[in-house]
């Protein structure tokens, strides 16, 4: 079982990448991920007793996902097969099929590690099947996506899904001293810089190894600063695909810190979106739901304020608009907050579910026309303004459905003065009705 340069046809000493000369040789040196390799995690476990199921890993770029797969295959003596769903189609996973049942009849088993499996379509998926259920083959799937809207339900209950963790501040710090150990000296970097390099590459070990590479071959034993760093190597822009799963955990993130009323995390992910091109408008529509959602008529102004950042970006446009997103973002989060109006509209449509298509009292329709008149429509029916407080207690539910009470203000903001105005009204009611 050779490595993938081997693999490849390429020299042992041909030129390498650093991130693959530093690939770990063992399970024990890959970082980061303990929390599947310690022997309380799954993968430990599976080790302990020998038995290894498919499994799916699903984390970011650069967590070690090939890695791990590949000293897998060393540690249950499997055959390594690799393929990438960006470049393989039906053809090719018949041929890897065929020769993963050839290995199986001489008693040998596969690995076969499938890179970026997400990218396959269902069919495609579906063939994997039969062969993990026969165990020609034990599939390790890589993706950077969410499996449980990318993969087949029928895949996902054969294969085991393993979270691999975003790495740490000092799991790079770690992958920059082995760096340094390759190399047999220091990066030229003072500690600002060296933090900086950490920053720049976003969690992703692979990427943190290629900044050291570039940092190492510049050949200068002055130490750089942050900003002689920066103009030294490319600034990566943040993780971020503002069409699949990072766009709706970004915004769901944006959206909660909102509503946990924190608003220097709202500004955190709003500046996080729009670095990573996220379309302003988007954002705008999520901060108008959030004002309707989560603060409602705890602040009337709040839907004002999106609807009105909103209109100013698209008066200013990038980037002076986003200072009206920011400002409505800091105006919901700091408002008092209230879903009393989003809980009772939910309530208000179960009971219309429930209660079918009951007509309104007859005494609140309109009457235009004499044989309405005459079935009743609009009789008895009493004029709000012209009754004392301006409120008349009448009936307005449908004749068979019991009065309900689906709004429910809280005491905070606007909305305590609501409550105290429906109390008012409810004892009114009460009084009328007793009469």
């Amino acid at each position: 079982m050779s490595d993938l340069f081997t693999a490849a046809g390429l020299d042992k000493d041909a030129p390498r990448p650093l991130a693959d000369r530093l690939r770990p040789k063992s399970l024990n040196e890959v970082v980061g991920q303990d929390h599947l390799l310690g022997p309380d995690g799954p993968l430990g476990r599976m080790i302990a007793s020998g038995r290894l199921s498919s499994l799916i890993l699903w984390g970011p770029p650069g967590t070690g996902k090939t890695t791990i797969a590949r000293l897998l295959s060393t540690v249950f003596q499997l055959n390594f097969v690799q393929l990438s769903a960006v470049f393989s189609g039906v053809a090719d996973l018949k041929k890897t099929f065929e020769a993963a049942r050839a290995r199986r009849s001489v008693g040998e088993g596969t690995l076969l590690f499938v890179d970026e499996i997400h990218r396959f379509n269902r069919a495609q998926q579906d063939s994997f099947l039969p062969v993990i259920e026969d165990g020609t083959v034990t599939l390790v799937g890589a993706t950077t996506e969410n499996p449980s809207f990318e993969l087949n339900g029928a895949l996902l209950s054969r294969a085991k899904v393993l979270v691999l963790r975003r790495l740490t501040d000092d799991d790079l710090e770690l992958l920059l001293q082995r760096a340094e150990h390759f190399f047999g000296h220091a990066l030229p970097l003072d500690e600002q810089a060296r933090t900086t390099l950490r920053a720049m590459a976003d969690g992703d070990g692979r990427y943190l190894l290629n900044l050291a590479e570039d940092v190492a071959e510049i050949g200068t034993e002055t130490p750089l600063d942050t900003v002689a760093l920066i103009a030294t190597v490319q600034k990566r822009a943040p993780l971020y695909d503002k069409t699949r799963d990072e766009h709706y955990n970004l915004i769901s993130a944006l959206h909660k810190s909102i509503r946990g009323s924190d608003p220097d995390a709202a500004l955190y992910w709003l500046a996080r979106m729009l670095a990573g091109g996220e379309s302003p408008l988007y954002i705008a529509r999520r901060l108008v739901r959030a004002a309707s959602e989560d603060i409602g008529l705890a602040d009337p102004q709040a839907l004002e304020q999106a609807l009105a950042a909103k209109d100013a970006f698209d008066f200013l446009g990038s980037p002076e608009g986003e200072l009206a997103l920011a400002q409505a973002a800091v105006y919901l989060a700091t408002a008092p907050k209230s879903n009393a109006v989003y809980t009772a509209m939910g309530a208000a449509r179960d009971a219309a579910r429930e209660h079918g298509s009951l007509v309104p009292p007859a005494h609140i329709l309109n009457a235009p026309t004499g044989l309405m008149r005459d079935l009743g429509y609009g009789a008895d029916y009493q004029y709000d303004h012209a009754s004392e407080n301006a409120f008349s207690g009448q009936n307005y539910f449908p004749d068979g459905m019991d009065r309900q009470e689906f709004y429910r203000p809280t005491g905070r903001g606007f909305e305590k003065a609501i409550a105290e105005r429906l109390a008012h009204w409810s004892r009114l009611r009460a009084t009328k009705a007793g009469k």
